[in-house]
């Protein structure tokens, strides 16, 4: 019996010639008879981030590592970007990261930094060595991502490795039924599928596999269907032959035998298990190969068009029951800044102790697998407001996150540049099959292209570019696997495009939530004035993200009320910063009564905040001797309520500029000038209560109850990571004389009860607000 260590690693693919062996001198190397076409790179070691660690390399179907002689960074260059990183910040020497074990493939390298492969590089040859694994190298690569790069779904061993598995279903009609949950368990061994032998195999070994397929736990299934042979179990002699399984009909290849999980793995390879020895004779005796049956997690299971209608009633009455686990930030499914519900308050989990049991209990909570990542460092942005949890250590076991041992946090404990995040298991859906781009410079961006099936013939067609947005174009980038949204484009003429000359889609109108365009509404014929495919929809996607989010509390603590003459509101006028009755006052005499604050918003994202328009096209007002980079960066309204709009004012982005930053950031947008304008990751623009504009107009609004009620971005004319955190409310008092303002809170801060009595609140009586 073999126990797997259980260190954790990132590994790449390289489809490169493979060199063989060279002289003694430094030479490039080249292909030799008979060696592997495939090279693998993984980070690896303890203590380390994920984009850091001792490099190895999978050559001749074996793990090796590299020697620190006459390393340089232009070696770490080329070897982070095979581990599918831009560029490399640094390298280190002598085993920091721990000393590797098996072969010492690298020594000596020597590369220029242009090479596109190492395979270019110049080296002693491989295997060819004087080192020791205390003479490990390292490199240490910078935290963003090449675009189209795609994580793999694989955690590597240090001894063995299972690099992939599947479910094979036996069923013809399930093979094109997705997801598959339910099937024979095959490794891959080399280039071919191989089973497990069933023998002592249990269920905990069957929570494992799914939560690595994606799916949250195993479920029994139908076992007389998968006997061997009708002979061991009378029943089956009553079955007609296309409805069991027969092992005589394919003969099984067993590979792995003898697994024994605990339940808490994240990975198969985590379990103590045995490889059966090539062309035994005696492999899984009165055994069979394992077979799977997994749970749909609500989220696909919902998605899923096989559900029957009483399984459909089942989930919509489980979506209605609220969540006290959420992800946010994240451009996929199954990925984001985890956030727990405490006391009606949402709020992040602090990163120290962080690690892939806890982050699995989330994932398989959520309807999930298990955790392919845990994540740190506000990896997916920096939430607002309270920390919850430090310190969380889950056994595992949990069904609920706040079922793990935890310490609630202080001040010091804990900032939101430590909020913990996930990214999980998800079951294969397929959705990007049914979907292209065509056109563009990169893969990152093109013509949107669907394919669809006009009597039963499969076609591929564009969509009409009237009313496509922001929403639309992020769905597409999510199914597509390729991030975020950068652009929403609406004509696609400069494209060189496919042969493509059909229209197959009009009116699309998406949420943002959906997994695919499929799922969005759109007519049911096409109506589109333009149906040439110069004015086809197109999108521009990009691995991250803005997230622009205000500050609540100091709109609470910076309202007031003043009387402001009308002689001095010409410019205000000139902008529409006025309500529609200040036309017909006397000008310049009299007043308007204005309701002021500060607004502070953040960028939260892990992406720069840039205007749509290029300083091109920005407008210049003379009055207030600035340009305006977007018409409308912000909505101010006074509602009833019941949601009546009183009075209302928007904000154009007088100078979106970095006002101050984070600890260690630096501004990088100024307004003088004629200066770019923007909003840098881990840095807010202030626009102070004194400023013409930063109102709303409430000369006519009666004495009342009303919500105030402050929306960002309220057009979606740039992409953010999320939207859901984009509107701030609050509950006022206005007497006719003062106003009071209380319970100011982002949009998605609340728990779903503490929203409904803040909806319901009846206003206060008196000025005695707590």
């Amino acid at each position: 019996m073999v126990h797997l260590a259980a260190s954790l690693w990132v590994f790449c693919t390289l489809s490169a010639v493979v060199p063989g062996w060279t002289q003694q001198t430094p030479q490039p190397t080249s292909r030799s008879p008979g060696q592997s076409s495939s090279l693998k790179f993984r980070l690896a070691g303890y203590p380390r981030k994920h984009n850091e660690g001792r490099i190895e390399v999978f050559y001749n179907h074996e793990w090796g590592t590299i020697c620190d002689d006459d390393f340089t960074m232009e070696n770490a260059h080329i070897l982070c970007r095979h581990l599918g990183f831009t560029e490399a910040t640094g390298w280190t020497h002598s085993a920091k990261y721990g000393k590797g074990i098996g072969r010492i493939w690298l020594d000596n390298m020597i590369c220029s930094g242009s090479e596109k492969s190492i395979t270019d590089c110049k080296s002693r040859g491989w295997g060819n060595s004087d080192c020791t694994h205390e003479e490990d190298a390292g490199v240490v690569c910078k935290d963003e991502r090449l675009p189209g790069y795609v994580e793999p779904n694989t955690i590597e061993t240090e001894q063995r490795q299972l690099e992939e598995i599947r479910l094979r279903p036996v069923i013809a009609s399930a093979k094109n039924r997705l997801p598959i949950n339910e099937g024979i368990l095959e490794i891959k061994y080399r280039d071919t599928w191989e089973q497990v032998c069933d023998v002592a195999w249990t269920q905990k070994n069957s929570h494992v596999v799914c939560g690595m397929l994606g799916f949250p736990s195993e479920k029994k299934y139908n076992r007389n269907f998968y006997k061997s042979s009708p002979n061991k179990d009378p029943k089956m002699k009553n079955l007609k032959p296309n409805n069991r399984l027969y092992l005589d009909r394919q003969k099984p290849s067993f590979r792995l035998h003898s697994v024994k999980c605990s339940g808490t793995e994240v990975h198969l390879s985590l379990c103590p298990f045995e490889f059966y020895k090539l062309n035994s004779s005696a492999a899984c005796q009165d055994g069979s190969p394992v077979v799977v049956s997994c749970t749909l997690g609500s989220v696909f299971a919902a998605q899923n068009a096989a559900q029957t209608a009483i399984k459909k009633k089942k989930v919509v009455q489980q979506q209605q029951r609220e969540e006290i686990v959420r992800l946010k930030g994240g451009s996929r499914p199954g990925e984001g800044r985890v956030e727990v519900l405490k006391n009606g308050q949402w709020g992040t989990v602090c990163d120290d102790r962080w690690d892939l049991q806890a982050a699995s209990v989330v994932c398989r909570e959520l309807g999930f697998g298990s955790a392919k990542e845990a994540l740190t460092g506000a990896r997916m942005g920096q939430g607002m407001g309270a920390i919850h949890m430090n310190e969380v250590r889950c056994t595992g076991n949990e069904k609920s996150l706040l079922d793990c041992r935890y310490k609630n946090i202080t001040e010091e404990d804990c900032k939101h540049s430590e909020d913990a995040a996930v990214k999980c298991n998800s079951p294969y859906m397929g959705y990007e099959r049914t979907i292209r781009l065509a056109g563009g410079r990169s893969q990152h961006e093109g013509r949107v292209e669907v394919l669809w099936e006009p009597h039963g013939e499969e076609r591929w067609g564009f969509i009409c570019g009237e009313g496509w947005g922001t929403k639309e174009a992020a769905v597409v980038c999510q199914q597509l696997g390729l991030g975020f949204v950068s652009s929403a484009l609406q004509e696609t003429w400069y494209w060189e495009a496919s042969n493509v000359t059909e229209m197959t889609m009009s009116g699309v109108r998406c949420s943002g939530t959906e997994m695919s365009l499929q799922q969005c509404s759109r007519h049911k014929a096409i109506s589109c004035k333009n149906t040439g495919n110069r004015h086809a929809a197109g999108v521009i996607c990009s691995e991250t993200a803005s997230d622009l989010v205000l500050h609540a509390p100091l709109v609470q603590e910076t309202a007031y009320i003043e009387d402001r003459p009308l002689h001095m509101l010409y410019c205000a006028a000139e902008e529409n910063c006025l309500s529609s009755s200040a036309r017909h006052a006397n000008w310049p005499y009299g007043h308007r009564r204005l309701l002021r604050f500060s607004s502070q918003i953040h960028n939260n994202g892990r992406a720069d905040f840039r205007p749509k328009a290029g300083r091109h096209s920005w407008v210049w007002h003379e009055c207030h001797g600035h340009y305006h980079s977007m018409d409308i960066f912000t909505h101010y309204d006074l509602l009833t309520p019941n949601g009546t709009k009183v009075a209302d004012g928007h904000k154009a982005s007088f100078c979106l500029e970095d006002t101050e930053c984070q600890e260690l950031v630096s501004k990088r947008y100024e307004c003088a000038n004629f200066g770019e304008q923007g909003i840098t990751v881990g840095c807010w623009d202030l626009y102070r209560h004194d400023i013409d504009c930063q109102w709303i107009d409430i000369t006519d609004v009666k004495p009342g109850n009303y919500i105030l009620q402050v929306a960002i971005n309220p057009n979606f004319e740039v992409a953010e990571s999320d939207f859901t955190n984009n509107a701030m409310k609050c509950n006022c008092k206005y007497d006719g004389h003062r106003i009071w303002i209380h319970n100011c809170h982002i949009g998605d801060a609340l728990s779903e009860e503490a929203n409904k009595r803040f909806e319901q609140y009846r206003g206060q009586l008196n000025n005695q607000i707590l």
